[in-house]
C-alpha cells in the first residue's frame, strides 16, 4: 500500500510539471482581451483611412497613447517606443508596428502628427499615427482603460483654444491576432520587460 501511495504522488506530480511545462508563454501574459469585435475608422499621418485594427492584424504591436502639445509624459513616451523599436532592429526582430493614436484631435491634423513624427525621426515603415473623429477616439481609447481629461482651457490670442490633458501614461502591447496582452506605464518605460514580452509573442 506504501508502495502504491508513493506511486500515486509520483504519478500526480509528473502531471503536475507537465502541465506547467505546457503552457505557452504567451499564456502567461496579464490579458487577453480581443480588440478586433469593433472596428474604427481613423485617418493616419498622410490623411489616408484606417481601420483599426484591422490595419495591425498579422503584426505584434506596440501602441503608444499621446497628444502632441504634451510637455512631458508623450514626448517621453515617444521616445521609449521609439528606443523599443531601435532595440528590436538590432536584435533582428522586424514584424513588430508601432502606433500612436493622437486623443486630442481637435488639434492633432494629420499634418500636425507627420511633423511631430518627423521631428523625431520617426520610420513610418513602421509607425503610423492616427487621429480622427473625437467621439470615435473616445470610444476607442476606452477599450484600453485610457482616460484623458482636459484642464486649464482658454483661448490664445488668436482665438484657438489652448488646454492641458490629463491623461493616462500608457503604452499597450497587442498580439498579432489583434488581442491586448500587456499594458506599461510609457514615460517610465522597462524597455528590456516590453522586447521580452514581444520575444514571448513571437514563439
Amino acid at each position: 500500500m506504501l508502495i502504491l501511495e508513493k506511486m500515486k504522488k509520483l504519478i500526480i506530480a509528473i502531471i503536475s510539471v507537465t502541465l506547467l511545462f505546457s503552457l505557452s508563454c504567451k499564456d502567461q501574459l496579464p490579458l487577453d482581451k480581443d480588440l478586433t469585435k469593433k472596428n474604427y475608422s481613423l485617418i493616419n499621418q498622410d490623411s489616408v483611412k484606417v481601420i483599426f485594427p484591422k490595419n495591425i492584424i498579422g503584426y505584434i504591436t506596440v501602441m503608444g497613447f499621446i497628444y502632441t502639445h504634451c510637455p512631458d509624459i508623450c514626448p517621453m513616451t515617444t521616445h521609449n517606443m521609439y528606443l523599443t523599436e531601435k532595440q528590436l532592429k538590432d536584435a533582428g526582430i522586424g514584424n513588430v508596428k508601432f502606433v500612436a493614436i493622437s486623443f486630442d484631435p481637435d488639434r492633432d491634423s494629420p499634418e500636425v502628427l507627420k511633423q511631430f513624427a518627423e521631428i523625431r525621426e520617426l520610420d513610418f515603415n513602421s509607425w503610423t499615427l492616427l487621429t480622427g473623429d473625437k467621439t470615435i477616439i473616445t470610444d476607442l481609447i476606452k477599450r484600453f482603460d485610457v482616460k484623458a481629461i482636459k484642464t486649464d482651457e482658454n483661448i490664445d490670442e488668436d482665438g484657438k483654444p489652448e488646454y492641458s490633458m490629463m491623461h493616462t501614461d500608457r503604452i499597450s502591447l497587442i498580439d498579432s491576432e489583434g488581442k491586448l496582452r500587456k499594458n506599461y506605464k510609457g514615460s517610465t518605460l522597462n524597455i528590456d520587460e516590453l522586447i521580452n514580452d514581444i520575444k514571448t509573442l513571437e514563439d
